[in-house]
């Protein structure tokens, strides 16, 4: 019995656990895989899955077999038992995420997991540690079947829905109080370290901070955190959307990531011995702002992600930096110098958080390694007032993405063609519906 499987042993003997959930984040961020025999996973028993699951798109399709070949060989999967959590909602069954890797035991370049690991190798091999804290948004809807033709918000006490904008409203978060008990004890069951909880600007639009630490961890507990968050809601009649723009002419959802870096010693590089600004600090930045455009689709990886971008709703439409200001791309929250920080505000909360990490760590890692000037910080009150810089759309933004050299050195050939590969059917596929824009707007005039 190895290390790893003699740990599970004691876990599944400690916790009761007869089924385990094996389970791998694929492409989009949602959690695949199969549900395996405690006793199996004890006894090391291999586990695998077809390659092509991992690039499996939001409407059930594959792209073509220029990736993975028609004959769509297995990958293996490799527990990570630091991962290893037993599911509140199951009094028998845990959680184990996993791995893919090739028989060769080489990693699967199109993984995820994988991908974001790639990225913090380049920063290991400089004796450096990033750092990571993901602000998660979403909304809480009706679980009434209407999703289709539109979502409802939650009736809350008396019979009431939210209709207005109530940012950070302590008594409309005190609403569905039932859903937020059996919430609040999941994630401590579950171990996800969350910070501050808030009632976000749209109605029934919510916001929970996790605490910062390693990005393959912090990853991890996002795609967990989600995982729970679906379940609990479902148990209380509710769906937790963290879709980037469900509601029209409401506010988007976003995931924010705070990120620095530490070296050996634990110290902060974004800041000098006198407190002060480092070069590391300012060469972040712009390489954030050459380079981030660059993976766009990583950060808005849907049609609806685009919708998310309006002026005036807290979403960037451009690469702008400076202090403690929401209505740019890369604002700097006001800190002491050990928490310097660079608060990446692009990705929204729709984003894969394994690719969304690796984009933006790998795109200011590459302007530290090119000492690539940061731009003058804005200091004006609205960055709207400056040119947009991100594309208009996702197929313009996956055209820049697939020629992107940058992207390709730092995230790897093979995935920048799978991740285009799959956005290209999901775009085929969306460009056959038909919108309720289209039928308002167009009926008549046309």
């Amino acid at each position: 019995m190895s290390a790893d499987t003699e740990l599970f042993a004691q876990f599944a003997a400690g916790h009761a656990i007869r089924q385990v959930e094996c389970v791998f984040p694929d492409i989009t961020g949602f959690p695949r895989g199969k549900i395996m025999r405690a006793a199996d996973v004890a006894a090391g028993k291999e586990l695998r899955i077809a390659q092509a699951i991992i690039l499996q798109t939001v409407t059930g399709q594959y792209p073509d077999d220029s990736i993975i070949g028609e004959a769509d060989g297995d990958a293996r999967l490799i527990p990570d038992m630091s991962t290893l959590r037993r599911l509140p909602w199951s009094s028998a069954r845990a959680w184990l995420i996993h791995d893919c890797v090739g028989f060769d035991g080489a990693p699967i370049p199109f993984a995820p997991r994988n991908v974001l690991k790639r990225v913090l190798e380049r920063y290991r091999d400089k004796g450096w540690q990033p750092v990571v804290a993901p602000e998660l948004e979403f909304y809480l809807f009706a679980r009434d079947g209407q999703e289709v033709s539109g979502f409802n918000m939650p009736a809350m006490r008396g019979g009431c829905r939210e209709v207005k904008q109530s940012a950070y409203s302590v008594e409309s978060a005190n609403e569905l109080k039932d859903f937020w008990t059996e919430l609040y004890a999941v994630f401590e069951q579950l171990e996800i370290s969350t910070d501050t909880w808030l009632h976000e600007m749209g109605p029934s639009q919510f916001e929970i901070n996790l605490f910062h630490g390693d990005p393959l961890v912090m990853a991890d507990q996002v795609l967990l955190f989600k995982y729970a968050l679906r379940e609990v809601a479902a148990h209380h009649g509710l769906y937790a959307v963290f879709m980037a723009k469900p509601l029209a002419g409401r506010d988007g959802s976003s995931m924010h990531l705070h990120q620095s870096i530490v070296d050996a010693a634990g110290n902060n590089i974004f800041s000098q011995a006198d407190g002060e600004a480092s070069a590391a600090f300012y060469a972040f930045i712009g390489g954030s702002q050459r380079t981030l455009p660059d993976c766009m689709p990583l950060f808005a990886p849907h049609l609806n992600s685009w919708r998310r971008y309006v002026r005036g709703k807290m979403a960037p439409i451009n690469m702008e930096w400076g202090e403690n200001n929401r209505t740019i791309a890369l604002r700097v929250p006001l800190s002491g110098p050990a928490a310097r920080r660079v608060e990446n505000r692009v990705p929204g909360s729709d984003a894969n958080p394994y690719l969304a990490m690796a984009a933006s760590l790998a795109c200011g890692l590459y302007g530290i390694e090119h000492a690539i000037e940061a731009r003058a910080p804005i200091h004006i009150s609205s960055g709207y007032s400056q040119p947009r810089e991100i594309p208009r759309s996702l197929e313009s933004a996956l055209e820049r993405f697939q020629a992107s050299a940058v992207a390709r050195e730092m995230l790897g050939d093979v995935f920048v063609d799978a991740f285009c590969s799959v956005k290209d059917v999901e775009l085929d596929h969306g460009m056959n519906e038909v919108s309720e824009w289209d039928r308002r707007y167009l009926t008549l005039q046309t």
